[in-house]
């Protein structure tokens, strides 16, 4: 399994990279977009899992269009878009489950699971699109992923090696608190490495903040995809990406950082 994630990586990071520091603003918040759409569709299949009868694939497709406007919104810095589609998605979810009513009792809870989704990734992960733009956003953004991707491998191994007691077993059996101690090291550790190499600017108590905030964030991330998973008996989000499961079960992490990344750099850290 170890060897199918290295190479999916090894696939995926220098388009990724290229994005990031490269690409047009348009195209980075259209992949934004295409991405939050794949997650968001993991987080429905979970989500939605177990109801009957099932849901309509209506409150899903609001959700898709949601969360493409909600990206649009944060690419074009329009507040007003932003509300506007949170607002048309809240209430077609609404009105959805008054139909689905007369046949299950679950409909609140299915309004609540859809609203919810387009809040908990698209909107989330719009934080990046705004992050981008901001002075040097290409490289926060980088900067951003780098700290993540390289705490979360931290964690892995570290975890796998060394690991003894169990982090939240109800949640995710196999995290462990040496797992968890070994990413923020790895967090911080990679951090430091990049503003070396790249951010010479930075000073060395925002490197270390910034470190150790989003990569605490990260690991609370990927535990809360975990209790979807747990709570819905599955394992992977899907199996869109070998070795690394699916699209959410990759950007978890980065969900509840993004929004932390954009707030830091722009209005905490000198």
């Amino acid at each position: 399994m170890h060897w199918k994630r290295w190479i999916t990586a090894l696939i995926i990071i220098p388009p990724l990279v290229w994005l990031i520091l490269k690409a047009d603003s348009v195209i980075f918040a259209m992949i934004i977009g295409l991405a939050g759409t794949l997650c968001l569709w993991e987080y429905y299949r979970i989500a939605f899992h177990g109801h009957a009868p099932p849901v309509p694939a209506g409150f899903q497709v609001l959700g898709y269009c949601s969360g493409v406007l909600v990206i649009a919104a944060a690419h074009s810095g329009n507040a007003m878009a932003l509300m506007f589609a949170l607002a048309v998605n809240l209430t077609g979810a609404a009105v959805m489950s008054i139909f689905r009513f007369r046949n299950s009792s679950d409909a609140p809870l299915v309004a609540v699971k859809q609203v919810f989704g387009v809040l908990y990734i698209p909107f989330f992960i719009s934080f990046l699109v705004l992050l981008r733009k901001t002075t040097d956003g290409p490289l926060w953004v980088l900067f951003s992923f780098w700290v993540i991707a390289w705490g979360d491998t931290g964690a892995l191994y570290t975890g796998t090696l060394w690991g003894r007691h169990k982090l939240c077993p109800s949640v995710s059996p196999k995290k462990t608190v040496e797992g968890a101690a070994g990413g923020l090291a790895a967090n911080l550790v990679f951090a430091w490495l990049f503003k070396i190499l790249f951010f010479h600017s930075m000073a060395g108590v925002t490197c270390t903040v910034f470190a150790l905030l989003i990569g605490v964030l990260g690991q609370m991330g990927d535990l809360f995809e975990s209790e979807f998973k747990r709570a819905a008996g599955v394992k992977d989000s899907s199996n869109l990406l070998p070795g690394h499961g699916g699209f959410l079960d990759r950007l978890d992490a980065l969900l509840l950082a993004a929004p932390a990344a954009f707030f830091l750099k722009e209005f905490v850290l000198p």
